[in-house]
């Protein structure tokens, strides 16, 4: 019996102890095998500025912070006063410059048309007169009877009446016809440009109202109600959501298999460690200073960075600029 249990031990011990060498082989195992390398990344997103062409005074908000809105949403409306009375300005000129334009267009009045018919009616009854003068005078004249002086003083009467009569006459066609086509076309050209000073002047007037450039989510409001904003100043800043993602900066001895079109897996631990399947499209290599330098002098080199862009290849709900993603390298 004893035989028996001094074998039945050491076989049960022998058991044991291979048991002990396996469990510490398999710790050794997983102990020693070298573990991933956890990339930190970023969702982002294209981000707007939206900014006025005019000065003006933030008069009414018609959005915040958060809210969704789609591109031509009226934001904000800025009050500009001093564009109010550039306008009343422009149209006055415009008023003045169309009146001329049809002074140039329309003529002379009636009464200076008709005025100047009579004094043409005048000078042709003065050259009928001094052309009668002259027919008789110069008749006596070949019969010796008056002397050449004479004729020549009547000849020259009727020169004199034949010149008003054709002073009469252009001024009764000027009166007529009206200005010249030089003096019509400066009045027209006057008019145009007084329509487009006012066109002008509205078409500033349009950016009294913001309107949204693009479909997103409001994310920042820079200026208060009532403060004053000049053009260009950032007034909104719009996030577009649909339009979003996740950026990595890698060394290079990490990019091995890393190319465009190829399929990464990642983690967003905002979203509860949601796995997600993205989509490489972007590499390029970053500038000097984000180069990552060997710790070791011998058989090590500088490795530069990477910026990494790769889009998740379905939408992903909740994901949302500035969340982190987790990437692992093996």
């Amino acid at each position: 019996m004893s035989s028996n249990s001094s074998k039945k031990n050491i076989i049960n011990g022998l058991a044991a102890l291979v048991a002990v060498i396996a469990l510490v082989s398999i710790v050794g195992y997983y102990a020693a095998k070298p573990s991933g390398i956890i990339i930190q990344g970023e969702a982002e997103s294209p981000e707007y500025r939206v900014s006025g062409k005019i000065p003006g005074r933030v008069k009414e908000f018609y959005v915040k912070e958060g809210d969704a809105v789609k591109q031509g949403d009226t934001l904000a409306l800025l009050d500009t006063p001093e564009l109010l009375a550039k306008l009343s300005q422009a149209e006055a000129a415009q008023m003045a410059a169309e009146a001329q334009n049809r002074k140039a267009e329309k003529g002379a009045r009636s009464e200076q048309i008709a005025a100047a018919w009579e004094m043409l009616q005048k000078a042709e009854a003065g050259v009928d007169i001094s052309k009668k003068t002259y027919d008789r005078v110069n008749a006596l004249y070949e019969k010796e009877v008056l002397p050449a002086q004479k004729r020549d003083e009547a000849e020259a009467q009727l020169k004199a009446a034949i010149a008003t009569r054709n002073a009469a006459k252009t001024q009764y066609d000027m009166a007529v016809n009206g200005a010249e086509k030089e003096d019509k076309e400066a009045a027209l050209a006057l008019a145009m440009r007084a329509r487009g000073a006012v066109n002008e002047v509205k078409s500033y007037l349009d950016e009294m109202y913001v309107i949204a450039p693009a479909s997103g989510e409001i994310s920042e409001i820079f200026p208060n109600r009532g403060e004053l904003v000049g053009p260009g100043a950032p007034i909104f800043s719009i996030i577009d959501l649909e339009d979003t993602w996740i950026t990595f900066n890698l060394r290079e001895d990490l990019l091995n298999g890393i190319d465009n079109g190829v399929v990464i897996d990642v983690k967003i631990p905002a979203l509860g460690g949601r796995e997600v399947k993205a989509k490489v499209t972007y590499l390029k290599a970053m500038a000097s200073y984000a180069t990552w330098r060997a710790t070791k002098v011998s058989g090590e080199y500088d490795a530069k960075s990477f910026e990494v862009r790769a889009v998740p290849v379905s939408k992903v709900d909740g994901l949302r600029p500035g969340m982190t993603v987790l990437m692992e390298m093996r």
